[in-house]
C-alpha cells in the first residue's frame, strides 16, 4: 500500500469514536498493552510528560514541547487530533513523521492489528511510541485523546503527569459530573511520580489530591503561582491559565535534573507555533476583515473564546458555526451573542450535526443566520458579506476548524480528500 492507501486502511479498517460515536470507544487497555507487548514494550523506552485535561491540553503539550525543544533536546510531540494531514500528530522538534515509516510501520504490522482488532487509536499510540524509540529522542510530550485512565497513552510511567483543568465533555464516556471525570482524567496519575494541576476546581482538586495520596504522588498547584511574565506567541485568553500549568510543570522537570534556562523558556514561548506547527487555537487567519478561527467545542471552551471575540474592535460580528450530533447544543448556544450575523453549517464528518437542525435550534435562542451545506460554502459567503471592519470568527468544532483549514483558498497545500476523517 502507499501512503494513501494506508491512510484509508488505517482510517475505515475499524471503528474509531470521531466517526463512529459510543460504540468505537473501548474501556479498556488490554489491547494497547498487548501491543506494546508485541513490539516490545517501546513505552519503556521514553521519557515523557503525560497531559490530559478538557481543555488546554494540547496548547499545553505544544508550550513544553516548544521550550524542551529551544533547550536543544530531541522532543517528540504526541497529539489529536490532527486538522489538515494525520503526520501532524507525531512530530519529533516539529518535523511531522515521515509518510514512509507509516507505510512501512503498519504492512509490518498489519496481520498482528487485524489478528487483534485493534483500535485507530491503538494503532497510532503503538506507531507514535514504536518511531520515538527508534528516533531516539531525549523527551516525549504525549497528549491524551480522551478521558486519561483507560486512554491507550495511559501505558507509559511518565516523568511527570499533568492535568490541565476538568470540564463537562464526553459524559457519555467518561461520566456526567466533574468528580466522576476528574477521577477518569486523574487516572494518568502515577506511583511515585510527581503531578501538576493546571486549575482550581473544588469538585475536582479533591479527587486529584486523594488521588495524588493513595499513589505518593507529589502535587504542584499551577493555580497558586503569580501571574506568568512570558509572551506567548498563542493569543488566547484562556492561556494564562495554561501558561501556568506550563512554566510549573517546568519548574518540576527542574526538581528531576532536567536543564531548562530562562532563555529556553522565553524563545520556546515566544515561537510555539513556529517550533510545532500548532493549528487552531485563537488563530488570525487575515485582517481586514479579521477572521479568527479556535478548535474551542465545549462549554468552557467557546464560554472563553466568546469572552475574547467581543473584546476585539469591529462593526459587525459574523460567525461561521458548526458541532457534532452528539453535542450538548443548550449548553453552548446560549454562551454566543445574540448581536452577530450566522452561518449554520455541517462539518464534513459523518457525525456532524444537520445545518438546518442547528439552524432550528439557534433560533431558539435568538442566534438569526442561514444555513449553509459545507463549511466552504459558509466562508464563501461570509467573506462576500464582511466588511474590513468587521470580525469573522469561524468554529463550534474542531472538525469545522479542520474544514475551514483545509480550503484550498486557506492553505494551498492541503485538501479535504487528503485530510481524510479527523479523529
Amino acid at each position: 500500500m502507499n501512503y494513501q492507501e494506508t491512510l484509508d486502511w488505517l482510517f475505515s479498517q475499524l471503528p474509531m469514536y470521531q466517526k463512529d460515536g459510543a460504540k468505537a470507544y473501548k474501556k479498556d487497555l488490554s489491547n494497547t498493552l498487548l501491543l506494546m507487548d508485541y513490539l516490545g514494550n517501546p513505552e519503556q523506552h521514553i521519557k515523557a510528560i503525560h497531559v490530559a485535561g478538557t481543555n488546554g491540553k494540547g496548547s499545553t503539550s505544544h508550550m513544553l514541547a516548544s521550550v524542551l525543544q529551544e533547550q536543544g533536546y530531541q522532543v517528540g510531540l504526541y497529539t489529536s487530533p490532527h486538522l489538515i494531514d494525520f503526520r501532524e500528530r507525531i512530530k519529533i522538534n516539529g518535523k511531522e513523521i515521515a509518510e514512509e515509516y507509516i507505510v512501512d510501520f503498519v504492512a509490518k504490522h498489519k496481520s498482528f492489528f487485524e489478528q487483534n482488532a485493534l483500535s485507530f487509536f491503538e494503532m497510532t499510540v503503538g506507531l507514535s511510541f514504536e518511531y520515538f524509540k527508534d528516533a531516539h529522542v531525549d523527551y516525549v510530550v504525549l497528549e491524551t485523546g480522551m478521558g486519561g485512565r483507560l486512554d491507550s497513552t495511559n501505558v507509559v510511567i511518565p516523568l511527570v503527569s499533568v492535568i490541565t483543568n476538568i470540564g463537562l465533555d464526553h459524559t457519555q464516556f467518561l461520566g456526567t459530573t466533574l468528580p466522576v471525570i476528574a477521577k477518569e482524567k486523574g487516572g494518568i496519575i502515577k506511583q511515585n511520580r510527581p503531578v501538576v494541576i493546571g486549575e482550581y476546581h473544588e469538585e475536582t482538586f479533591a479527587v486529584f489530591q486523594e488521588t495524588a495520596n493513595q499513589k505518593n504522588a507529589p502535587l504542584f498547584k499551577a493555580f497558586d503561582l503569580e501571574a506568568v511574565v512570558y509572551d506567548c506567541e498563542l493569543k488566547g485568553i484562556y492561556q494564562k491559565h495554561n501558561l501556568k500549568t506550563v512554566i510549573q510543570t517546568i519548574e518540576v522537570l527542574k526538581t528531576l535534573g532536567i536543564k531548562i534556562t530562562d532563555g529556553s523558556i522565553e524563545n520556546g514561548l515566544s515561537k510555539v507555533i513556529q517550533n510545532t506547527g500548532l493549528l487552531g487555537r485563537y488563530q488570525i487567519v487575515q485582517e481586514a476583515p479579521k477572521l479568527i478561527c479556535d478548535t474551542g467545542h465545549n462549554k468552557e471552551g467557546i464560554s472563553l473564546v466568546v469572552s475574547q471575540l467581543l473584546a476585539e474592535d469591529f462593526e459587525i460580528l459574523h460567525i461561521v458555526f458548526g458541532v457534532v450530533d452528539d453535542k450538548d447544543l443548550s449548553s453552548v448556544l446560549p454562551l454566543l451573542p445574540k448581536q452577530a450575523a450566522y452561518y449554520f453549517t455541517r462539518p464534513s464528518i459523518a457525525r456532524g450535526l444537520s445545518q438546518e437542525k442547528l439552524k432550528a435550534s439557534a433560533q431558539e435562542h435568538q442566534l438569526i443566520g442561514e444555513s449553509y451545506a459545507t463549511v466552504e460554502k459558509a466562508v464563501n459567503e461570509v467573506l462576500s458579506n464582511a466588511n474590513p471592519k468587521d470580525l469573522i470568527y469561524v468554529g463550534g468544532s474542531t472538525f469545522v476548524v479542520a474544514d475551514y483549514l483545509s480550503l484550498p483558498t486557506t492553505n494551498n497545500d492541503s485538501n479535504l480528500s487528503h485530510r481524510n476523517n479527523i479523529i
